[in-house]
């Protein structure tokens, strides 16, 4: 798939000390979380990161559940079933959420 044919709010546009100052999470802690495998931003040819739209939601999302308490290790199983709870309710809502003759 190339770059153009993701949806714009997937592709990579913000270098990390952009998306720092969008997020106020300091450039470290970013490069921490991908470590940690809270989220992989995209990378340039040169391996420069490049965060997405979906990307800094992310990490709101993450700030707001370190916030609350959460660990990283269950940070990483809630988004993993918040992903999945979407991919599921789109796939019902693509096949006409008609569940009946199931």
């Amino acid at each position: 798939m190339t770059i153009d044919a993701l949806p714009r709010s997937c592709r990579g546009v913000y270098g990390i000390a952009v998306a720092s100052e969008l997020t106020g999470i300091g450039p470290q802690t970013l490069r921490l979380y991908e470590r940690r495998g809270l989220l992989t931003p995209a990378r340039t040819s040169g391996g420069t990161r490049r965060y997405s739209e979906d990307d800094l939601v992310r990490l709101a999302r993450i700030a707001q559940l370190m916030e609350d308490g959460v660990n990283v290790p269950g940070i990483r199983r809630i988004l993993a079933l918040e992903s999945e709870n979407a991919d599921l309710a789109s796939r019902l809502e693509g096949s006409g959420g008609d569940s009946a003759g199931a």
